[in-house]
């Protein structure tokens, strides 16, 4: 399974926000099983979130895009993924519903908010979804995701886009297993052994130098799971290996 991530957002490509769900996201479909093939960031712009959405549909089994699906004037994620579709945004009575209840209990919940701040939410927007997305909704998050035959659609505030990405996660799977070994090596000291590795069973061979006091690492990866073990154990003879590696 090839997946596609799409983060939205100026704030990611000024650097003013660490891009934290683009690696969160890629550990938990790789764990899965699944590959990643793209990672892209895109900037607040309907017109580029629509084409991106469009081309990594037709090129992809799925892709997520996280980021800009609340109230506010520069979300416009879920109208560009509308317009991928060439499809109307629609608010589905329920989840308007769901959200106005929530709502409720925030003012309740949250007296001097609402009267400090004047909050003003437009519930059609936070509920709005591409015609015939199925919604997804959490305790986490006000505004509703949704998936689009086969986009996902989540927020981009981590905690909200964790939450949302479990409701999910058992759609994410694959043939793709990993083994890792934790090395001292330097990388140029591994180019041999890495090569033959490759060659000799038909796996994906990367290597990752140290940091800062952390080891290097080789990453083993492919869709046989014998083969992965196989080379993995191939090249722990081979190579100088940490923490038991």
């Amino acid at each position: 399974m090839e997946v596609a991530l799409v983060t939205v957002g100026d704030e990611l490509l000024a650097g003013d926000t660490e891009n934290t769900n683009a690696s969160w996201l890629g550990r938990q479909l790789t764990a899965a099983g699944a590959s990643v093939a793209r990672v892209l960031t895109v900037p607040d712009d309907e017109a580029v979130v629509a084409d991106t959405v469009a081309r990594y549909h037709d090129a992809f089994d799925a892709v997520i895009v996280t980021g800009g699906i609340g109230g506010t004037p520069d979300d416009i994620t879920k109208a560009a993924v509308a317009r991928a579709f060439d499809r109307d945004l629609v608010v589905p009575d329920d989840v308007r519903a769901h959200l106005e209840a929530k709502a409720e209990r925030f003012a309740e919940d949250n007296p001097e908010l609402v009267d400090r701040y004047d909050m003003d939410l437009d519930l059609d927007a936070w509920a709005s979804v591409p015609e015939g997305g199925q919604p997804l909704l959490t305790d986490e998050s006000f505004a509703a995701g949704c998936v689009v035959d086969s986009v996902y659609v989540m927020p981009g505030i981590p905690e909200e886009l964790r939450a949302m990405y479990e409701t999910v996660a058992d759609e994410f799977d694959g043939d793709r297993t990993t083994e890792t070994l934790h090395t001292p090596a330097p990388e140029g000291a591994l180019v041999s052994r890495v090569t033959e590795a490759r060659e000799r069973f038909g796996v994906a061979v990367g290597s990752y130098p140290r940091k800062d006091d952390a080891p290097g690492r080789v990453k083993v990866t492919g869709e046989d799971a014998a083969a992965v073990t196989e080379a993995a154990a191939w090249l722990r003879e081979r190579i100088e290996t940490v923490d038991g590696e």
